[in-house]
């Protein structure tokens, strides 16, 4: 039987059973795979078709027929057209419910896990128990709406239309008041919004943070120039403003201790300069993570949702197993809020981050918290740690525990194959993006790590992103611990000879020299003198990949036990 040709303007009914990544809901019809924006699961509904294509097309939800058992009343009156909150539309259990699916569908669709195994060590997801006004960071984009009035509020999904909201229910309150007050000033001063279009005017955003536990907020407008006219009143003005209480009891009440600027005159989509300047207070305001305090400047990245970062930062330090002598590196780390988070438990704690202001503040707020044990470097992951692994033979900076937490690309390949050839006991892998936490979890486990536990966390209530934090270890045989109960004079070698294994020579290395090589080096050195190598983890994906090299000293070795092993 022919299929039926569909084209568009058609209209359908349609049964919805999945939801895609960007919180669309999917159905089919008659094997016809059609895409329908604020539909969820468990909807059927009339679908007018906007885009078609052969095997599937996009559509617009026309009618109801019938909602979903899940299907709820969005809280915000733009919950439709603001591109924000995709799934609002869903009560909270079910997009729980979704999220959890997302992280498992991807282990197993792109990191080719089996179920059996990742239902075995997959958690249920962590949620919260009030997923409103949870945000601490908001920025909000300013321009003028048809009659000319100055407005504000957040872009139309995919577009830079901006639909005028200055109560939105993921952050505080006191968000409403501060953007009131710049809008007034804005209109009293006659102080343009810029305009992306004829790149004129002045106010292009305003950023709002606020430090939960202690009340502080900041306030930071994106400036295209140099200077803001009327600065002092708009600072007045906004100190005389009396702030809603939070709403969460806990807060300390809301107080604005810094106003700053940020210059950016660039025609670019990037929201904050590279620069600010403070109008009043500090550069920065406070907040804490458990015991410790952080800085947080106009431009520092932190989890925009305290009260799940502290639920999420307790679950990777327990799946980092510290019991106080480690020696931690913490990969992308920001302004050290994993670090010092771990550093109380680490015997020494190493962070590396490729922004040097980051990098700054990590340093400071090891010095406010009075923690020693920190050291941060500047840099790309994936070019210090093959650096420092090859400059440091000895074990004073070898890992027991690597955590990673990249931005939404995940982790470079270099910088993967490098945890590998250093050999941490435990792995912890915090990720924003299911999929390429299943593409590098994959590379990982090919080389012989474990999965021990996947934690879907929602740090981002109404949206469809999700946050996992996984433990990977090396298995129940610890090759530290042969290299310490085997001597160079107890090891039976005999069956070794001519095929010795990759551990035999790393220990027997050890065990002579005192450092250690990796698989990684033993192959670059087998491939030097001619030795066909299976294929592993350790060779070239290309042959213009990068990879770290391996030092004469690591060479003249490899070599001696390969003649020991006649093997050359």
């Amino acid at each position: 039987m022919e299929k039926p040709v569909y084209k568009k303007n058609d209209r359908l009914k349609v049964a919805i059973t999945d939801m895609g990544m960007d919180g669309e809901g999917i159905g089919k019809v008659d094997g016809f795979t059609v895409f329908v924006k604020d539909a969820v699961i468990g909807d059927e509904a009339i679908v007018k078709l906007m885009k078609v294509k052969k095997n599937y097309a996009y559509g617009k939800l026309q009618e109801i027929i019938k909602p979903a058992v899940s299907r709820v009343a969005p809280f915000c009156f733009c919950a439709s057209s603001c591109g924000g909150c995709q799934i609002q539309a869903m009560d909270y259990e079910a997009q729980l419910a979704f999220k959890e699916r997302k992280v498992r569908s991807d282990l197993l669709r792109i990191g080719g896990f089996d179920a059996a195994g990742i239902d075995a060590v997959m958690a249920p997801i962590i949620g919260m128990e009030t997923p409103l006004r949870y945000r601490n960071k908001a920025q909000y984009p300013v321009g003028t709406d048809k009659s000319g009035n100055v407005i504000t509020g957040f872009y139309a999904g995919r577009t830079h239309d901006i639909i005028a909201n200055t109560d939105c229910k993921l952050g505080p309150e006191c968000n409403g008041e501060i953007l009131s007050c710049i809008l007034s000033f804005m209109k009293q001063y006659h102080i343009p919004a810029y305009d992306e279009r004829e790149r004129r005017g002045l106010i292009r955003h305003i950023l709002i943070r606020q430090g939960f536990s202690t009340g502080e907020v900041m306030v930071c407008l994106v400036i295209n120039g140099s200077e803001l006219p009327g600065g002092k009143e708009l600072v007045r003005e906004l100190c005389a403003r009396k702030l809603p209480r939070p709403e969460m009891p806990e807060n300390a009440a809301w107080r604005i201790t810094s106003i700053c600027i940020s210059p950016n005159t660039a025609d670019t989509n990037a929201i904050m300069g590279s620069s600010y300047r403070v109008l009043y207070g500090q550069p920065y305001i406070t907040d804490r993570i458990g015991d410790v305090t952080f800085q947080i400047s106009p431009l520092s990245f932190f989890q925009v949702n305290p009260v799940q970062t502290g639920k999420l930062y307790r679950k990777a330090l327990e799946f980092a197993e510290l019991s106080g002598g480690e020696t931690v590196w913490d990969l992308y780390c920001g302004i050290g809020t994993i670090s010092l988070f771990l550093a109380g438990k680490a015997g020494k704690v190493y962070g590396v981050e490729v922004v040097p202001q980051a990098i700054e503040n990590a340093r400071e707020n090891a010095k406010i918290n009075g923690i020693e044990n920190a050291q941060f470097i500047v840099g790309k992951a994936e070019e210090v740690l093959p650096r420092v692994y090859e400059e440091h033979s000895d074990d004073r900076v070898h890992p027991d525990v690597i955590v990673v937490d990249p931005p939404r690309k995940g982790c470079d390949e270099i910088c993967l194959q490098t945890i590998i050839s250093m050999e941490p006991e435990r792995i912890v892998y915090i990720s924003c993006d299911p999929a390429t936490l299943a593409r590098d979890l994959k590379l990982l486990t090919d080389a012989g790590y474990q999965l021990r536990c996947v934690q879907p966390v929602d740090m981002f209530p109404h949206t469809v992103h999700v946050e996992t934090v996984v433990q990977l270890s090396k298995g129940d045989v610890k090759s530290q611990k042969l290299r310490v109960e085997f001597s160079l004079e107890d090891m039976d070698t005999d069956g070794f000879k001519k095929g010795a294994t990759y551990n035999a020579i790393r220990d027997w290395i050890k065990a002579k020299y005192g450092y250690r090589v990796t698989n990684l080096n033993i192959a670059q050195v087998k491939q030097k003198h001619g030795i066909i190598e299976r294929e592993n983890y350790n060779k070239p994906k290309s042959p213009d990949s990068k990879q770290p090299g391996c030092s004469e000293e690591k060479v003249k070795a490899i070599e001696d036990a390969m003649r020991h092993f006649q093997m050359i």
